[in-house]
């Protein structure tokens, strides 16, 4: 059988990072602490300034404490277009690692609000509530991605390839 994974080529990393840059939102799969099973939400995404991945989630929600309990986690960003095979529009899927910025920690008071002035200048409308207690930002340090070309266009990819951090470098 032929594997059906391409070589990664300049092409596919500009179709994955245009994918990530663009995306207003996603799927998060995480894993339920309580029942050890796989659950997806949607979440509203934007990019950090290194390019990382980042969305504001609140503690009230399922999925912010599934990733409190286990850190590692998939996001799947790219949408259908309106006609056609859903199966043969682009999508990239990526395996991160969240990581948490909260306002009030003294550590990271300067990284919140650097991220914050960040965020609102992609999601506008996050002004109503981006400041409430419950919320904080969960960045996501991909450790790898797949990218789903459309049919018969399939690809591995790493960190360097989204022009992402390397979270093994990552300090």
């Amino acid at each position: 059988m032929t594997d059906p994974i391409r070589p990664t080529d300049d092409e596919a990393r500009a179709l994955a990072q245009s994918l990530l840059k663009e995306a207003r939102f996603c799927a998060i799969g995480v894993i339920d602490p309580e029942t050890g099973t796989p659950s997806v939400s949607r979440v509203a995404l934007a990019t950090a300034p290194d390019g990382r991945p980042v969305t504001l989630i609140s503690t009230l929600s399922a999925h912010s404490r599934a990733l409190q309990a286990c850190r590692d986690c998939s996001l799947l960003v790219g949408e259908p277009g309106e006609t056609g095979d859903p199966l043969t529009h682009p999508r990239l899927t990526i395996q991160a690692k969240a990581s948490f910025v909260r306002h009030g920690d003294d550590t990271e008071d300067a990284n919140h609000k650097a991220l914050r002035d960040h965020y609102l200048a992609q999601r506008p409308k996050s002004k109503l509530y981006i400041d409430f207690a419950d919320f904080f930002f969960a960045r996501f340090d991909v450790t790898r991605a797949f990218l789903n070309g459309g049919f018969g266009k399939a690809f591995n990819l790493t960190p360097a390839d989204l022009a992402l951090p390397d979270p093994a470098e990552r300090v």
